[in-house]
């Protein structure tokens, strides 16, 4: 096994094409599926299968492109050190439920880092997909919460993925209000004060379980419900439609200044919003930057 065959899986599964990968790496098409069939057949392994629309990876080629990449960026680091002196474009991503805090901390990977180049990726999805992305390696980090309903669930999901969560901070659940709503003068709120308003929940796809859902007491009945795949809309429905979410109160104020607000919401639950690691990958830098910053977030969190 090389670094050279490292980077030609990694070029075939973002192309999806033999041929294509083949011309961005600047070798022929046959040297190319000669130099994956000679890997295959080391690891004795099945890494890509052909289909009608071009070649895909299969389950044991997915989690294979996981190790390939962290493995590439490492040499990349490596190489640019030791050997070339020349900046690598540096590479990073993070999986995350729909989080504000998890953006301001990607901002301040971004200012601290300061590189050349970079490639950074924030995908804000469902939780079974940051679960994936981080048993494949595809992200470095993921970010979810655990309470006391979906915690077993998904700490057996997280054991069988070989990921680790590491706590952040726990706090009593907040409803996500826009300064206007009738409820939003109250100290706390209960639940039947929100029987009227319309009630914003992460649409969840196939793994569509009250257990991956992002809203804590998921399993309750509600008159009227929308479902949503961005923050985005969730924030422009929460001012637009007297509408509310049920989160962790944690809403950095420089996103929309005064226009949300967070009340507490008169329930015994708790959230404990956490970090997931996969247990055989040592963090890169941007990785411990990027940690560092939601552990700052955090510990403003648990000062309040």
């Amino acid at each position: 096994m090389t670094l050279q065959q490292l980077k030609y899986i990694i070029a075939v599964a973002e192309k999806g094409s033999i041929n294509e990968a083949a011309k961005s790496l600047f070798i022929s098409q046959p040297s190319l599926s000669n130099a994956i069939k000679d890997l295959e057949n080391e690891i004795n392994l099945t890494l890509f299968v052909r289909t009608n629309r071009g070649i895909t990876l299969t389950n044991d080629g997915t989690e294979f492109l996981g190790y390939a990449r962290q493995v590439t960026q490492q040499a990349d680091i490596l190489e640019e050190k030791y050997l070339t002196g020349i900046p690598q474009k540096q590479r990073f991503s993070i999986s995350t439920q729909h989080y504000a805090f998890t953006a301001n901390a990607f901002v301040e990977l971004v200012k601290e880092f300061g590189g050349e180049e970079y490639e950074f990726t924030l995908r804000e999805t469902t939780t079974s997909q940051i679960i994936e992305d981080v048993k494949l390696l595809r992200s470095e980090l993921g970010v979810i919460y655990l309470s006391h309903y979906n915690e077993t669930v998904i700490r057996k999901l997280l054991d069988e993925s070989d990921i680790d969560f590491h706590p952040l901070f726990t706090v009593n659940p907040h409803v996500f209000l826009c300064k206007t709503h009738p409820l939003a003068h109250k100290d706390a709120i209960d639940l039947d004060d929100l029987a009227e308003y319309p009630c914003l929940t992460v649409e969840q796809g196939v793994h569509n379980s009250f257990y991956f859902s992002e809203e804590v007491l998921s399993t309750r009945s509600v008159k009227k419900s929308i479902k949503v795949t961005d923050r985005a809309a969730l924030v422009n429905f929460i001012i637009g439609l007297n509408a509310y979410t049920i989160s962790t109160g944690i809403f950095p104020k420089y996103l929309h200044g005064d226009d949300i607000i967070s009340v507490p919401l008169n329930v015994d639950e708790q959230i404990t919003v956490g970090i997931l690691k996969h247990k055989d990958l040592t963090l890169t830098s941007l990785g411990e930057i990027y940690w560092e910053a939601l552990e700052n977030i955090a510990a403003l969190t648990n000062s309040v």
